[in-house]
This record gives structure tokens, C-alpha cells and sequence, in this order.
């Protein structure tokens, strides 16, 4: 069995193995492929494994021998699924490898925001707390956690790792979620987003992207926010309006943003999110912890051994 990786680059850059792979055929590992690049590397494959080379339905009409596509991420729409299906390819995703690193962040992001933890380290490398006439200093807002409220959109798997931690700050949560209130975990309210957005110190974002959820911070959202609000985005890019998320970091609409995606990615030089003020920006690595990354390759071993055992799992293409 051929064995093509597509794009191998960002799941492994060296600090893990592909050789579990070759227990189930030849293996071919690209760092990157560009899409010119794609049917002449994946000919004669029978499984491609791709995170973000888009395997379209034109595409997969030129590979007659192709059975399976493996989506090294949990999200799939980098491969055309009505036509896959069509074609009797299985495809499979990876749920879940990442939940606990990706709730990581996200208070990452938001201590970054309340603690400066990394502008004091700089400046006093620098020197200035040696030259400081007081025992101590501090030019930013200093925020507590405790008693705010933290509103997440979207209780999923990782929504709700997000409030487990966000109560361990004994922060007070609202979800906008379609489960009933009966079936959430102690401590965490149901509401709705207007209700949410207007009472929220800290707003997270966990829903899918979805038309209905497509720039579902827009202006309008934005103007029932606190001006002393914070926004978390580590969800999808497009979840927000970019030029609107900047707009009100500009006017002192908005405290401050944090954010691990953003709507096109690498984004442009231009992006109005990467110089507007108090704008928190990391590249899409909320996911790419070693021990993320290690239940990622793990998920991906027991995907195409279901497969070769006849009996697919994970399988997004039924």
C-alpha cells in the first residue's frame, strides 16, 4: 500500500516519528505540497494524509486508485466529502486530540492580556525594576480573575474544558449552548448571546464556523459588549468581523482581543488585527503542543489500522 503525507511539516518538524507508518505500506513524507504539486505526488497512493492541501472533488476524480484520505485535524473541509463519499473513499478526521492544550490557551491568551507577565519580564531585563526608586512597579491595569463572569459560545468538548478552568478562577460562567440547563456541570449558566455578550467580562469563542455563526461578532455584537470586555478567539478565524474586532480595540470599545486564528491564515501584512491596540495575536499553535501533537499521530496510526482492518473509524465520509 502507497502511503502519501501531503503536508507532513507542521504535525511533525522533527520532534516525531513517521515510522509507525510503515507497518502498513511504503510512506512518502512531503514538508509542504502546493497544489500544482498535488496529483503528481499523490498518484498511485491508495491513502493521502493532508492538513491543509485541499483535496477537491476535480482532484480526487485524477487519483482512480485513491481509498482514503486521512485529515491530520479535526476540522475537514479541505477535502470535498459529498464527492469522497461519491467515490467510495473514506475519510477520516481527528476528534478531540487537542482539547486541553487549546483550553490552555485560551488562558493564555487572557492572562496575557490581565498580567503582562511577558512586558515586565522585558523591561526588567532591561533593567528597570534595578533602577526603580520603590520595591515595586507596575504601568499596566492589573486585573483579578475572581468574581468576573466568562461567557463561552459553544459547549463542546473544549468549551467545556474552558469552564472547568475558568471556575477553578472562580469566575462565574454563562454558556450559549444548545444542551439544557439541567445537563451542565455545576457553576456554568445557560444564556443567550445577547444576554451573554452584554454581561460578560471575558468572552471565548468554541462554536463551529457555520453561515449562522460566520462574523457572528460583528458590530452590532460588539456594541452590547462592556468596553472593559475582553474577546477570546480559538475557535475559527472568521468567527469575528476582523475590521470591526479592530475597529473597537481602536475606539475603547473592546479592552483587548486574544486570539489564536484568524480569518486567512498566514493573514495579510495588512491585517488590521496585528497592529491594532491591545491585540493578542499567536499563529494557530494552540493545537501544537508535543503532547498534542503525539495524540494526533497516535489517532492517525488507529484510523488507517481500522481501515486496513476493514472496519473504519472516525470515518466523516459515511
Amino acid at each position: 500500500m502507497k502511503i502519501t503525507i501531503l503536508d507532513g511539516y507542521s504535525l511533525n518538524p522533527g520532534d516525531l516519528s513517521w515510522e509507525p507508518l510503515k507497518k502498513f505500506g511504503d510512506v512518502t513524507v512531503y514538508d509542504r505540497t502546493a497544489p500544482a504539486e498535488i496529483i503528481e505526488r499523490a498518484k498511485g497512493s491508495e491513502v493521502l494524509l493532508t492538513n491543509k492541501v485541499v483535496l477537491n472533488e476535480e482532484t480526487l476524480h485524477e487519483l482512480p486508485g485513491l481509498k482514503y484520505v486521512g485529515v491530520l485535524a479535526t476540522g475537514y473541509n479541505v477535502v470535498d466529502v459529498a464527492a469522497a463519499k461519491k467515490l467510495g473513499i473514506v475519510v477520516t478526521n481527528i476528534p478531540a486530540y487537542s482539547t486541553m492544550s487549546v483550553a490552555q490557551k485560551v488562558f493564555a491568551l487572557l492572562l496575557a492580556i490581565t498580567d503582562r507577565v511577558e512586558h515586565y519580564a522585558i523591561e526588567n531585563r532591561s533593567g528597570r525594576w534595578s533602577r526603580n526608586p520603590d520595591f515595586c512597579y507596575w504601568d499596566t491595569p492589573l486585573t483579578e480573575l475572581a468574581g468576573k463572569t466568562f461567557g463561552i459560545v459553544g459547549f463542546g468538548h473544549i468549551g467545556q474544558a474552558v469552564a472547568h478552568i475558568a471556575i477553578a478562577f472562580d469566575m462565574k460562567v454563562l454558556a450559549f449552548t444548545s444542551k439544557e440547563p439541567e445537563h451542565l456541570p455545576d457553576g456554568v449558566t445557560k444564556a443567550d448571546l445577547n444576554k451573554l455578550f452584554s454581561e460578560s467580562d471575558v468572552v471565548s469563542l468554541h462554536c463551529p464556523l457555520a453561515p449562522d455563526t460566520n462574523r457572528l461578532v460583528n458590530r452590532e455584537r460588539l456594541a452590547l459588549m462592556k468596553p472593559s470586555a475582553i474577546l477570546i478567539n480559538t475557535g475559527r478565524g472568521p468567527l469575528i468581523d476582523d475590521d470591526a474586532v479592530a475597529e473597537a480595540l481602536r475606539n475603547g470599545k473592546l479592552a483587548a482581543f486574544g486570539a489564536d486564528v484568524l480569518t486567512t491564515e498566514p493573514p495579510a501584512s495588512d491585517n488590521p488585527l496585528l497592529s491594532a491596540p491591545n491585540s493578542y495575536i499567536t499563529p494557530h499553535i494552540a493545537w501544537a503542543t508535543k503532547e498534542a501533537r503525539e495524540r494526533l499521530m497516535q489517532i492517525t496510526l488507529d484510523n488507517l489500522d481500522a481501515y486496513t482492518k476493514g472496519s473504519p473509524i472516525n470515518n466523516v465520509a459515511r
